[in-house]
């Protein structure tokens, strides 16, 4: 089988040219791989045991198992779950285990883009793994709760590498612009600020960025300035990193919800734009709106819930990208407005009280008896119609005797909720003048 990894001196992208061949030259991942880091000194003791390497692109997940494959004493096998078939990979794995009954020596098994093999594909790892033939180096840009199966994940541990930093990706830059042959035999001086650019275009992308780079030297107007924002639209405009099938969705939704929440208008303001940016649907944007006006903001502004239904329907009615500010106006809308989530609370209380078997007949008092039987039966006895009293409120009580003390809503202090407070102050008051009025008759 033919390697995965490109061979060192071999023509190709700037990426690949000046990829760290040395530990030392690994920029951002000091915590995580370095000497001193439990997986550096696996790496270091050629000890290194099965590992997912989750991160997003270009954030050297490959460069770290290049460096593996330099430093490791025991077999190295690179292969794709892209480009290769389950046929394949088993026929390695057989290889392994002679290799490794032979000479005991496991082979180390570099696969990329692991979540690409189904579940059932992922279960054939599982027996050489658990006799210890093969270690796997599996590398995936999605969550591997979601994605692996738990079984190979209970067999393996998952390094996490964050996204590359603007100040790390600019680091990166200027070493490519000094050490590579290409590079400096162009004789073109990029500026500070423009590459500086390029980091923050590239989104923590090295990949990104150093093929932009390289673009931009080998084919940039000649008699063009490079100047930062004509440099920037000559990019097209920099580079979106948002999946939205993926946990980004998850994330980036998260992030918007929670920032309605903590009535950070302008927070709320940048998640919601990212989100449009990469592409999902500002119908799911607007769904999350109408979920928040209730669960976040409830009765302290009622009129958040009809906001956020009015941008829904904006956003049906106009579509994209004209829509997109109407969202956006609910958004700072339910961020600005007062808070409460006693209308939540109250659900969660009268849910746990069912989920806890608490589940009673309708009184007497309120059933309806629209049959001679029924009013027999005592159906409608006791009911008061509220509007004949004094106060508008009579004394009856409408949740089932075994619950007549439960108050599942509690409204707050703030915005409308404290007029609601102050309403249902006054019927419970009510209540107890018709009680003590019943009692004197």
């Amino acid at each position: 089988m033919p390697s995965l990894f490109r061979e060192e001196g071999a023509a190709g992208p700037l990426a690949d040219r000046v990829r760290p061949r040395r530990w030392g030259d690994l920029v951002g991942l000091d915590n995580l791989i370095g000497p001193d880091s439990p997986t550096g000194k696996q790496v270091i003791t050629d000890s290194l045991a099965s590992t997912i390497l989750w991160g997003p692109p270009g954030s050297g997940k490959t460069t770290f198992s290049r460096l593996v494959e330099k430093t490791t004493g025991r077999p190295f096998v690179a292969v794709s779950a892209v480009l290769s078939t389950l046929k394949e990979v088993r026929a390695v794995m057989g290889q392994a285990r002679e290799k490794w009954l032979s000479e005991n020596r496991p082979t180390i098994l570099f696969m990329d883009e692991i979540h690409r093999f189904n579940r059932a594909r992922q279960d054939a790892f599982l027996p050489y793994l658990e006799e210890g033939s093969v270690v796997l180096l599996g590398t995936t840009t999605v969550n591997p709760s979601f994605h692996l199966t738990s079984a190979l994940l209970s067999r393996c541990s998952v390094l996490t590498l964050p996204p590359l930093g603007e100040e790390e990706l600019l680091e990166i830059l200027k070493r490519a612009m000094r050490e590579d042959v290409t590079m400096a035999e162009s004789g073109r001086e990029i500026p500070n600020d423009v590459l500086r650019s390029i980091a923050r275009l590239a989104a923590g992308d090295a990949r990104f960025a150093l093929n932009a780079l390289e673009a931009l030297v080998l084919q940039y107007p000649e008699k063009s300035d490079f100047e930062v924002n004509s440099v920037r639209a000559w990019l097209t405009g920099g580079r979106v990193r948002y999946d939205r099938g993926g946990e980004d969705h998850y994330n980036f939704i998260s992030a918007y919800h929670k920032s309605i929440r903590n009535s950070d208008p302008h927070a709320a303001l940048y998640w919601m734009y990212r989100m449009l940016e990469g592409g999902e649907d500002p119908l799911y944007v607007a769904r999350r709106l109408v979920r928040a006006a209730s669960e976040d903001v409830g009765n302290a502004e009622p009129n958040a819930l009809r906001r956020a239904l009015d941008a829904k329907e904006a956003v049906e009615f106009l579509g994209m990208p004209e829509g997109a500010l109407a969202l956006a106006q609910a958004t700072l809308y339910l961020s600005a407005a007062p808070k409460s989530n006693a209308v939540y609370m109250a659900e969660k209380a009268v849910y746990h009280d069912l989920g806890e078997g608490r589940r009673y007949q309708v009184p007497m008092a309120l059933r309806n008896a629209p049959t001679k039987l029924m009013r027999e039966a005592g159906y409608g006895e006791g009911y008061v119609y509220a509007h004949d009293e004094a106060e508008g409120v009579a004394d009856m009580h409408c949740l089932p005797k075994e619950l007549e003390k439960r108050r599942y809503y509690r409204p707050g202090d703030s915005g409308f909720e404290k007029r609601i407070s102050e309403w249902m102050r006054r019927w419970e008051t009510g209540r107890r003048e018709a009680a003590r009025r019943k009692e004197k008759s």
